[in-house]
């Protein structure tokens, strides 16, 4: 007979958005089990903390520990690089503009990690178990959910919350269908120091004809991260390239403004898709991050937003599941909160990226108008910034708290 084991919620995942969750569970009283390996600390890419996901995370006592290792994000600079009949002006979004000191941090994925699993380890230990083995099976049951592990042994939860990525074990278990696409585009990501010209917190996003090309600042005011969408053929030949030579490619597409590069990092190539699940719940089961909603890496939307799933999951809880915290009432709810916003962003993402590499003139001339007119009008410009930042119920009080945090930083 399997051991089993019973707790209020197993996040099934240990990525970041895991990490979290598991935290914010157990913040809410509830005894919890992070299920996954720990992470191998070879992850390339890096991911910009905007908006709303700085106070929520400071309201989890996490923030400092994450703060600590990233770069402010001030300026968001857009760089029409398409060569194409329409022509976008040059656009800056200055944080200030807004009331910020800045739209967030970026930091490396590693580190983050790490940081997030130190909080883990100081959490009380018999509120938060970690399982550092992969789950076999899972099984959704009307009284809970079953997980059964490498080992044979089993866990027993009342909520089962998907972390698990895009071929999620739980969300399969739920029978939640997913809509799935390819773009014909590749995501090449790599590290890089210009010790000439710092970077001065501005995030700098070329528009090309295959996607963007976007330097955004790393570990100190002379290293930046990149991610070079091109077609899948010119990501694997730039993956190739000697080292020198790649970092004379690089200057070459970002027009010398940080002058020579040198890369710091080994290059990693990220063929580029979306999906987006059909519900983002099932019997006994909330399905987070990327078990839920994925898309290109274009205005560093993807953490933010599981980030938002997991503050809307535990509002839930607090307000209706304190009784049973996978109740039907519980999961349906979250759902049906968490639907506009991430549809929301995965059409504006996808309409954005679409806008680059289709030929359609229509497409090409909205994203023209839209920047123009951005440029233009102040209070137009304030709304894109607010809402590329959150949803729309967030913009108020992350004003608020990130504000209040600098006064005191």
């Amino acid at each position: 007979m399997s051991h089993e084991r019973k707790v209020d919620v197993a996040v099934v995942g240990s990525g970041p958005a895991g990490h979290v969750a598991a935290i914010q569970m157990a913040k809410l009283g509830l005894s919890c089990v992070l299920i996954g390996p720990e992470h191998g600390g070879e992850d390339g890419r890096t991911t910009a903390l905007l908006g709303s996901s700085v106070p929520y995370l400071q309201s989890l006592g996490l923030w400092d520990g994450i703060a600590a290792e990233g770069q402010a994000l001030k300026i968001m600079r857009l760089i029409d690089d398409t060569g194409r009949l329409f022509k976008a002006p040059t656009t800056e979004f200055d944080s200030s503009e807004i009331d910020l000191e800045a739209f967030g941090y970026n930091i490396d994925n590693n580190r983050l990690v790490a940081t997030l699993h130190a909080a883990l380890e100081v959490q009380d230990q018999e509120r938060v178990i970690q399982d550092k083995q992969l789950a076999r099976s899972v099984r959704l049951e009307s009284d809970g959910a079953m997980i059964e592990m490498e080992d044979g042994s089993v866990w027993q939860a009342r909520l089962a919350i998907a972390a698990d990525g895009r071929k999620s074990i739980v969300r399969e278990a739920a029978g939640v269908e997913m809509r799935k696409w390819a773009y014909p585009q590749t995501a090449m990501v790599v590290n890089l120091h210009h010790p000439s010209t710092p970077h001065n917190n501005i995030s700098t996003e070329f528009h090309t004809k295959t996607g963007p090309f976007t330097l955004v600042p790393y570990r100190d005011g002379f290293t930046s991260s990149l991610v070079c969408v091109v077609k899948p053929e010119d990501a694997e030949r730039l993956k190739g390239m000697d080292r020198h030579l790649l970092a004379l490619e690089l200057e070459r597409r970002a027009h010398s403004i940080y002058g020579a590069f040198e890369v710091i990092s080994d290059p990693q190539s990220f063929p580029l898709s979306g999906m987006v699940a059909k519900q983002f719940y099932g019997p006994r089961a909330a399905l987070i991050a990327e078990s839920a909603h994925a898309f290109p890496p274009i205005g560093a939307q993807g953490l933010n937003l599981s980030l938002r799933d997991i503050s809307s999951l535990a509002d839930v809880i607090r307000e209706d599941g304190a009784g049973d915290p996978g109740a039907d009432d519980v999961v349906q709810t979250y759902g049906q909160l968490r639907r506009s916003d991430i549809w929301s962003r995965t059409a504006g993402v996808h309409m954005l990226n679409m806008s680059l590499i289709s030929a359609l003139p229509f497409g090409q001339g909205a994203r023209t108008a839209g920047l123009a007119l951005a440029n233009m009008v102040p209070s137009l410009r304030k709304l894109m910034m607010k809402a590329g930042l959150d949803a729309p119920t967030k913009i108020g009080w992350t004003a608020d708290a990130i504000n209040k945090r600098e006064k005191h930083s």
